[in-house]
Formats: structure tokens, C-alpha cells, sequence
């Protein structure tokens, strides 16, 4: 009983963490938000 309470935490709070970071890098916009922003070559202007 308490292991599927605890495996169901870990899920959840997974779930959530990853959702929260997607709406937080979703704010950003799309080259603030990108790995590899400092090394590419694309033309990204964003709007201010």
C-alpha cells in the first residue's frame, strides 16, 4: 500500500515537473528556449 503511494508520488510529481517546464521554456520563446541557442545560425528575432 505505502510502495503505490510512493511510486504514485514519484509519477505525478514527474508529470508535473515536466509540465512545468514546458509552459516555463513555452514563455521564453523559441530561440531564449533553445539548447543550442548560442552556437546557431538561423535568424531568430524575437518579439518584444
Amino acid at each position: 500500500m505505502i510502495a503505490n503511494v510512493v511510486i504514485g508520488s514519484i509519477i505525478f510529481g514527474y508529470a508535473g515537473w515536466t509540465i512545468f517546464r514546458f509552459i516555463q521554456k513555452s514563455k521564453r520563446g523559441t530561440c531564449a528556449a533553445c539548447s543550442v541557442k548560442g552556437s546557431c545560425s538561423t535568424s531568430c528575432h524575437e518579439k518584444s
